[in-house]
């Protein structure tokens, strides 16, 4: 199904893969009948064409990269540009898309979420931008719908941004990333590797997107096979799907880990430009002649069937065959997964969800970025019709990923067959993604295709005893257990027709309501505040020295942000540093807040010339200073700061939301100690937000919580 080759390889005329041995040259030159070296191949792929376009260096080992194009959304757009603000920002310098689909349910903290969207509006007339109304779309399939382009890049501020099958090399990186670009300043990393992603074959009937994503992620994530990486869908076996189809398997790369990635395009994906209006945006891209990649995985679609990641990873993948056969054992080895993701804090178990030798579950979603394309829908409609979800338990909720998805499946009669089965049908909003809406009862279990399923992030409180739990799965095996009213089963055991539906793009939608200033800024328009809408705190530059206390101690193989910051309930604060940052560990270590407060509390003295030991006469700072002038004459009050770390194993897998770190900033951090970041993309972040992402390696920890760790900072140029 899925296999992936030891070292490079080199990929001739597009259909064969020669790997990087001794005999590679003799091979490539007998197939071409020319030589080429290694670094010669590298430039050849998709990837490094559209990074050396974007690239201001002059120096493709050391990219300096503007985008062509923004996108955020709702609980990171106003932290956004409330930084850009006070860095000066007159306007907008490249179209930047303000999507309101995350803080959309106006239903937690008052006003604060329509102030928030009231906020974007303004900002997108003030500053020149494009601002799309809640429940119109979510951020992805607006920019796929409205702002991809053939060979172009965009940088957005949710993790999920990937447009590679469009052509567009897109990266979701944390907000600071944004405000450079707002700024006119450049992403600077360097060249990245390119791993080629190999495929052949075609999908069997009731194999959709999220089972070959989820195969692949299988694979990768826990090797770090492509961490990091570019990766490039090459292969005969990309023509054998349809748009859509390339889209659902696009969008899930994040959960690999990688850096962003990009597809070979044909008349497929030409055809999606011109149905969404914009044909001149289509650009045919393929690697050349023969491309070397610094490794390959190979993806036999015909191969692939129904895949199930279980709690609470996406990379805790089987096939649900393998499942089903093997229930009890795979639940066992579940259940001691969780053992571990939630520290033992509540009883977990699945077990009690068999019944007769078969797992029933409580919900399912087909929602989001990821669930939520019209293929989707219309092929779990396929499945589902003539059946009824049943009068029990089981619930069935369907969100489309933007109005006119919604509309079309309105006008060819899929929303009709779909509510007539008792599912639910919503609007365009990310809520269940992330813990803000769909939540499931306590101890239930939920099928999804979504993004992810981390530990609580479907909503329950770990912290009040609660817990509830996500496989993820694709919308047609969704849609088959529906039909099978909570059985689990795969789409493939379905004998019926999935027949194809047409699709027929309504630009009139956004035309009628979207706000699109066309790029001019308009400096009389006042922008709108609201009382949640707070500037960050002040805060002063690294100083030369830093005594830190360590106030969380986390061993967890891996510490996702969801976990450093939670998702769900805490989106209305997202506009509120000081608010949100009283969330901050809060389902992983309830005492971490008060604990970094107190340093806060030293360094704001620091701040303020005073005396910082009495700043917080609870803290032994008498003897670290007596410590400090014996052993570093050096350090002085004038010279050195005073905060917080945490240490974490490898914390940072999940999404791009700088708040991750900017809540432990808020609260007076300086650094994290880590064996590894999960994430490029958090340790970005970390950096971005003044803390230093110290590195330790594996072992027993010459600290613990509540010590005391000083440290000099050098700056090399």
């Amino acid at each position: 199904m899925v296999t992936l080759l030891e070292g490079g390889a080199y990929l001739v005329n597009g259909t064969e893969i020669v790997p990087d041995t001794a005999e590679a040259q003799a091979a490539i030159k007998s197939k071409t009948g020319k030589e080429i070296t290694k670094a010669e191949a590298a430039k050849e792929t998709i990837a490094y064409g559209i990074l050396e376009k974007h690239n201001t260096s002059g120096n493709m080992e050391k990219l300096k990269i503007k985008f062509d194009k923004l996108t955020s959304h709702d609980i990171t757009f106003v932290g956004i540009i409330q930084t850009a603000r006070a860095s000066g920002l007159t306007k907008f310098p490249i179209p930047y898309v303000l999507t309101n689909c995350h803080n959309s349910l106006c239903a937690v903290g008052g006003t604060i979420n329509e102030d928030d969207h009231m906020f974007g509006l303004t900002c997108a007339k003030r500053y020149g931008g494009v601002y799309v109304p809640p429940h119109q779309a979510v951020i992805h399939q607006y920019a796929r719908e409205m702002l991809a382009g053939g060979g172009r890049m965009i940088l957005g501020s949710d993790s999920h941004t990937r447009y590679g099958a469009l052509g567009t090399m897109a990266m979701g990186e944390g907000g600071p990333e944004l405000v450079k670009q707002l700024l006119s300043q450049t992403y600077d990393i360097n060249m990245p590797g390119v791993v080629g992603v190999y495929l052949t074959g075609e999908p069997v009937k009731g194999v959709g997107p999220q089972d070959v994503a989820l195969a692949i992620i299988g694979a990768v994530f826990a090797n770090g096979y492509v961490k990091n990486k570019v990766m490039e869908f090459v292969g005969p076996g990309v023509s054998s799907l349809s748009a859509d189809f390339r889209i659902g398997i696009d969008v899930m790369t994040t959960e690999t880990t990688c850096l962003s990635s990009i597809w070979r395009t044909d008349d497929k994906i030409k055809e999606f430009y011109e149905i969404h209006g914009r044909k001149e945006e289509y650009a045919e891209l393929n690697p050349g002649e023969v491309a070397y990649y610094d490794g390959m995985i190979t993806v036999d679609l015909s191969k692939v069937r129904p895949m199930i990641a279980m709690p609470f990873h996406p990379s805790n993948t089987y096939t649900i065959e393998e499942l089903n056969a093997n229930l009890m054992d795979i639940l066992a080895e579940t259940e001691k997964r969780a053992a571990v993701s939630l520290d033992g804090a509540v009883d977990y178990t699945l077990k009690n969800k068999v019944r007769n030798g078969k797992l029933y579950v409580d919900q399912g979603i087909i929602a989001g970025c990821a669930g939520g394309g019209f293929e989707n829908i219309c092929e779990a409609v396929e499945i589902l019709k003539g059946s009824y979800i049943g009068s029990d338990g089981f619930t069935l909720s369907v969100y489309p990923a933007s109005m006119p998805i919604y509309m079309e499946l309105i006008k060819n009669g899929c929303a009709a067959a779909i509510l007539e089965t008792g599912a639910v049908m919503k609007t365009a909003f990310c809520g269940p993604c992330f813990g803000a809406g769909d939540t499931p009862a306590n101890n239930a279990f939920s099928i999804r295709h979504s993004t992810r399923n981390f530990p609580n992030r479907e909503g329950s409180k770990l912290q009040s005893g609660q817990i509830s739990s996500v496989a993820l799965m694709d919308a047609r095996s969704i849609a088959a257990t529906a039909a099978n009213q909570g059985i689990l089963t795969p789409a493939t055991e379905f004998a019926g027709e999935i027949r194809k539906y047409p699709y027929h793009f309504d630009a009139n939608i956004y035309a009628n309501r979207v706000f699109d200033s066309k790029g001019v800024a308009d400096e009389s328009v006042e922008i709108q505040f609201g009382p949640n809408i707070k500037d960050w705190p002040a805060m002063c530059e690294l100083p030369q020295n830093l005594v830190l206390r360590v106030v969380s101690e986390i061993h967890d193989p891996v510490t996702t942000t969801d976990e450093l910051i939670p998702s769900g309930e805490t989106s209305s604060y997202r506009s509120n540093p000081l608010g949100l940052a009283e969330f901050t560990l809060s389902r992983k270590d309830p005492n971490y807040v008060g604990l970094a407060k107190e340093m806060r509390a030293v360094q704001e003295s620091v701040m303020s010339d005073t005396c910082p030991i009495e700043a917080n006469p609870n803290l032994d700072l008498t003897h670290v200073y007596e410590v400090i002038r014996t052993r570093y004459p050096e350090m002085s009050r004038k010279n050195t700061g005073f905060g917080s770390t945490i240490f974490a194993v490898k914390p940072g897998d999940g999404s791009a939301r700088e708040q991750a770190a900017s809540c432990q900033k808020v609260l007076g951090g300086w650094a994290n100690i880590a064996n590894e970041y999960a994430t490029k993309r958090y340790r970005s972040n970390l950096i971005n937000w003044g803390m230093l992402p110290f590195l330790i390696q594996e072992g027993e920890l010459p600290f613990h919580n509540l010590d005391f760790i000083s440290c000099r900072i050098s700056v090399r140029q």
